[in-house]
């Protein structure tokens, strides 16, 4: 059996949908049944159930008699960073109007400590999700963050992070900061501005990333 085990408090489900959220499973990979069972450590009746769930969330689609994780083309990455652009902005808006002393206090350090991972794509990208996560939860609705959860789940399909590219991290950190010095001041209209046009370079960046990929590629 893997070393990998799972925490007991997670569900298969949740346990995959993790594995390709961190990109342990990429877009195009092949998910197996028994070797997903063994890996993390649980029968495959629930595995089978939770392959199921994420092929009919789209997370997964079939290959054959095979399931491969998902891809997004460019038609449906465009479309997801309008929708993300959208909601991310509400979510912003609405911290800048609800979020507590102590949610932003927890923003603020969360770009100070941020600093500390400058040079690693993969630390940023996941502090970057917990960053627009505490944005989401400061917007104190739970309709919003529940479908934000939903955009971030597809998010899990696009093969790199934008952070990747060189300088980008210093330029998120930047905009990060402007977006939480609008949310502390109470400022919707900034802090809604500020978190689109952080998606907007996000989405700039990672096309121009896909362009040079298939550039080389080609």
């Amino acid at each position: 059996m893997s070393d990998t085990s799972p925490s007991q408090n997670k569900d298969a489900y949740q346990l995959i949908l993790d594995a390709i959220d961190s990109h342990i499973y990429k877009p195009g990979d092949r998910l197996v049944e028994s070797d997903l069972a063994e890996r993390f450590g649980v029968s495959r009746t629930p595995i089978r159930e939770a392959l199921q769930r994420l092929e009919t969330q789209s997370l997964l689609t079939r290959d054959g008699r095979s399931l491969i994780v998902a891809s997004l083309d460019h038609t449906q990455m465009a479309e997801l960073y309008v929708v993300r652009g959208e909601l991310e902005g509400l979510a912003a808006r609405l911290a800048a109007r609800h979020a507590t002393p102590e949610e932003i206090r927890v923003l603020r350090d969360m770009v100070t400590a941020d600093r500390n991972l400058l040079g690693d794509p993969g630390a940023m990208s996941r502090a970057n999700k917990r960053f627009h996560k505490q944005i989401h939860l400061a917007s104190h609705n739970r309709f919003l963050v529940q479908q934000l959860d939903l955009v971030h789940r597809s998010m899990a399909l696009l093969a790199t992070t934008s952070l990747a590219a060189e300088g980008r991290g210093e330029d998120a950190l930047a905009e990060h900061e402007a977006i939480v010095r609008a949310i502390e001041n109470s400022d919707g209209d900034a802090a809604d501005k500020a978190l689109r046009e952080h998606i907007s370079k996000a989405f700039v960046t990672r096309l121009k990333l896909d362009a040079a990929e298939v550039e080389k590629n080609g």
